[in-house]
């Protein structure tokens, strides 16, 4: 079993979720809940690693938080 992170954020304009995994072309989804969009993510991946491990790269690292005044 694999885990991957995906990135998620809310567009504003249409209400959705959309999630992506940082590095891995093509893995990326859309869905109204952020259950829906797990199971469009996982269906995705599962597809893509059909071809093989994804090359990149880059190497996801994290997140940061950065303050400004």
């Amino acid at each position: 079993m694999k885990t991957f992170t995906a990135i998620i954020e809310k567009c504003s304009a249409t209400g959705l979720y959309v999630g992506f995994v940082p590095g891995f072309t093509g893995a990326h989804s859309q869905a109204e809940t952020l259950d829906e969009l797990n199971r469009n993510l996982k269906e995705v991946i599962e597809m893509l690693l059909e071809n093989g491990e994804p090359e990149s790269e880059i190497e996801f690292i994290g997140t940061q938080n950065v303050m400004v005044a």
